[in-house]
């Protein structure tokens, strides 16, 4: 079974997936990892995720042992890193690059053990449109930029992080309009994608839900 989802930042994506991997005993596939693992990789070379070729460069050398290892960078997860990520997935010689690894794990896709397991969920932006077109059931979760920007707000306050709001919600939205209106694969639901609001849904109650769904099929 495949199942892709997709939506905008903090819709509350990567924690309905991991939870439905869990359930369904699949594999988690965040696809965003790849994009981060690009930008923190020319960071701490110096460089900026505005270097076309040296994005070009990272993304062609990317492998899953690199990406686990740059997974433990510090800004890995944080807003610098979410920032370098969007950049450079708006360029579409790093999307052709990473595609290839994103689309093989659906036919080998193992669990975070290392154990084969028979089926994968996807976490990103374009997963029911270009990754995975032919997928199960694909989702687009959603929910109003205040309530996105609160939400990773909170997050990055619960890590012990510094964070502003007012910067919070200026970077969100600033991330939904490049990653909506970038040439390649814009963020946008696939035309039989059932698409699912969160603001004012708890994660329980969209996880019941999307279970729901699962289990119809």
């Amino acid at each position: 079974m495949i199942i892709t989802i997709d939506g905008p930042a903090a819709a509350g994506k990567g924690t309905l997936a991991q939870k439905l991997a869990d359930k369904y005993n699949l594999a988690y596939f965040d696809t965003g990892m790849v994009y981060r693992a690009v930008g923190i990789d020319l960071i701490s070379h110096g460089l900026t995720p505005d270097d076309v070729s040296a994005a070009e460069q990272s993304a062609k050398e990317m492998s899953f042992a690199k990406m686990i290892e740059l997974s433990k960078n510090p800004d890995f997860r944080s807003s610098l890193g979410g920032q370098a990520a969007s950049k450079v997935s708006a360029l579409p010689k790093v999307r052709e690059a990473l595609l290839k690894m994103q689309q093989d794990f659906a036919y080998t896709p193992v669990s975070s053990d290392g154990k084969a397991v028979c089926g994968v969920v996807y976490d990103g932006r374009d997963t029911g449109t270009v990754v995975c077109p032919n997928a199960d059931i694909k989702l687009f979760i959603t929910a109003s930029l205040e309530v996105r920007a609160l939400r990773r707000h909170k997050e990055y306050l619960q890590k012990g992080m510094s964070s502003v709001y007012e910067d919070v919600l200026a970077q969100t939205k600033e991330r939904d309009e490049r990653d909506s209106s970038r040439a390649s694969a814009p963020l946008k639901p696939a035309d039989d994608a059932i698409i699912i609001d969160t603001s004012n849904m708890s994660i329980d109650e969209v996880f019941d839900k999307v279970c729901r769904i699962i289990d119809g099929k």
